[in-house]
């Protein structure tokens, strides 16, 4: 009995030996900086005295701010949805082992592994007043525009979202998928069940899970589509895709540390609050089922 203490003691030392590292890099690159950036929100930034909230306040009352906010709140609420539904309704042939889903699944694939860089240029290939989607329309005799600076410019911003991630989201609902029984599926269709209801009734409520697990990865990759909105606009693109890293960017060039601070936290606290009010819905609706 002594041993067998003395071993899991032991075993419990040797783990924590080996996620030590890992931890030490997590408080050092993510929990100490992020706690800078909270102390930073709540002082002035050339003499470091306390401010209250008076930083909140500014940047709750800057324009710019709100409509970052907007457009931030309207892609996610866009493109999220788009994607998680498009990848899953893509994923279920896939899953069945269609003709040539290997080759479609490597195709859906490649968007990931290419450069920012080259998306970009891609793009502005496409959507450029003088690119091939102009060229395309003015053989039909229909005028062109200027894709990426005027409204359209977050319909391309969304399209852009959704192409570079649809391959992920897809990989990931397939993983789900394999991981419904089988038998589940064959006691149905012996029941005499449809494909639609099966779907309905037996494949989504066992995607709960996985269900949230995308969504969370689809809203955090939802705020990476500033890089390609930045490489194509600037600093100051079209009022539709002016997104909060524009903002911070902007701020951050500015030196104002102190307004970039709030904003980050105010962000952050915002993020954080839906997951877990989706969490605790989704946990709800999941013990129901």
């Amino acid at each position: 009995m002594l041993l067998n203490k003395n071993h899991e003691r032991s075993r419990e030392r040797w783990g924590l030996l080996f996620v030590l590292p890992s931890l030490t890099g997590v408080l050092a690159f993510y929990v100490i900086p992020y706690l800078d950036v909270v102390r930073r929100a709540f002082a002035r930034t050339l003499t470091g005295e306390f401010a209250g909230v008076s930083n909140f306040c500014q940047v709750l009352e800057n324009p710019a701010f709100r409509l970052a906010s907007a457009n931030t709140a309207k892609m996610m609420g866009v493109s999220v949805p788009i994607l998680v539904v498009c990848s899953l309704m893509l994923a279920v042939p896939l899953q069945k082992g269609i003709q040539g889903g290997r080759w479609f699944k490597s195709g859906l694939l490649i968007p990931m592994a290419v450069p920012v860089a080259s998306v970009v240029l891609l793009w502005q290939c496409i959507f450029a007043k003088q690119g091939f989607l102009n060229g395309i329309l003015n053989l039909f005799g229909i005028p062109g525009t200027d894709w990426m600076n005027t409204e359209y410019a977050f319909g391309v911003l969304v399209f852009s979202y959704v192409w570079k991630n649809l391959g992920y989201s897809v990989i990931l609902w397939i993983a789900a998928l394999e991981g419904i029984p089988a038998e589940i599926n064959e006691a149905a269709q012996i029941d005499g069940a449809g494909e639609w209801v099966i779907f309905l009734r037996i494949t989504v409520p066992n995607l709960f899970s996985a269900f949230f697990t995308i969504t969370v990865l689809s809203l955090i990759n939802s705020f990476k589509v500033f890089r390609e909105a930045y490489l194509v606009a600037g600093d100051y693109p079209d009022e539709s895709i002016y997104m909060l890293q524009h903002l911070f960017n902007n701020w951050y060039r500015n030196l104002d540390v102190d307004k970039m601070a709030a904003g980050a936290v105010l962000s952050g606290t915002v993020l954080f609050v839906l997951v877990c009010l989706f969490w605790r819905r989704w946990e709800g609706n999941a013990a129901d089922i």
